[in-house]
């Protein structure tokens, strides 16, 4: 007998991912799915998220997917992350705009740190870039991406905050943070700009020293006395948010739904814990509030770019 697939609107809502199964991506559908669950009395929405994964082109793919195949799909969702916004911001996706999409929800966010290895000599952020300023060149620093990547400009922004030209910084490219602080480890990087999420696990055991946190307010849990970059006197702050868009041509009732859908499942008692049970910290913004911070974003990481000598 042939095999039958059904349709997307037979099987319920869609997520999509626009990357490979694993990940930041997809675990920010299974939390959505989760959540969801807990709540699907009171929102009416199907919880059952079918999980559909479409990688390429760093979220280009999936992007113009939506754009010219899937405009008013009302309950399809895609994921986006703070990355995503940077692509965007950066001309990756062509001639996008964040007014290209509706935007609907953000349901946390990790944040961006500098780290070393426990028995390094460089004891504060102020050690590092105090040893950068003499030989730059000398101290290799591992990043998730190559130049242009959140990870390069997280370092690149402080670097030039402190004096120093990006351009004189020793990157070494690598698939992700995993990869990059396993790096450290085995000493063929002496620093690594990754994400606090990815750091916790490490720092637990003792194996890495963070130097700076990239939010606003110093975080929960093992990385609590951690100074931030503004306390240190830079001016730097790195969300990388996760959350969910849909097609342009999605009605406003059906918008509004999914708004409110999330709305609720982010003051649901359980929530907290099980958005750090997915590694993410507190961060919730949907509809208009959320739009508002994407189109800033996007130009904040537009002109951040420039200023790098990054934009096309």
């Amino acid at each position: 007998m042939a095999a039958f697939a059904l349709p997307a609107a037979a099987r319920g809502p869609e997520c999509i991912v626009p990357a490979k199964p694993g990940g930041g991506m997809d675990l920010t559908c299974k939390l959505a799915r989760k959540g969801l669950n807990a709540v699907s009395a009171a929102t009416g929405v199907d919880p059952a998220l079918h999980i559909n994964y479409l990688p390429g082109g760093i979220g280009a793919v999936a992007w113009n997917s939506i754009l010219t195949q899937r405009r008013a799909e009302s309950d399809t969702l895609i994921v986006f992350s703070g990355g995503s916004l940077l692509n965007l911001a950066q001309g990756k996706y062509g001639n996008a705009s964040a007014a290209d999409v509706r935007w609907v929800a953000a349901l946390g966010a990790d944040y961006g740190m500098i780290a070393v290895r426990s028995d390094s000599p460089y004891k504060t952020l102020a050690d590092l870039l105090d040893a950068l300023k003499r030989n730059a060149g000398k101290i290799s620093i591992g990043a998730g991406g190559t130049v242009g990547s959140q990870d390069w400009l997280k370092v690149s922004i402080i670097a030039r905050q402190a004096g120093i030209s990006p351009k004189k910084l020793r990157f070494v490219a690598f698939e992700g943070g995993g990869e990059s602080i396993t790096a450290l480890l085995a000493g063929y990087v002496e620093a690594v700009s990754g994400d606090a999420s990815e750091a916790a696990l490490y720092a637990a055991n003792g194996n890495i020293r963070v130097l700076a946190v990239m939010s606003d307010q110093r975080l929960p849990g093992v990385l609590s006395n951690v100074p931030t970059a503004r306390e240190q006197g830079y001016d730097v702050t790195w969300p990388i948010v996760r959350g969910f868009y849909m097609g342009p041509g999605v009605s406003d009732e059906h918008y509004r739904k999914w708004v409110s859908a999330f709305d609720r499942m982010m003051t649901d008692p359980g929530f907290d814990a099980l958005r750090a049970a997915h590694g993410l910290y507190p961060f919730a913004l949907t509809g208009d509030a959320l739009t508002s911070y994407v189109r800033k974003t996007v130009d904040d990481y537009g002109r951040q770019a420039k200023e790098l000598g990054l934009s096309r």
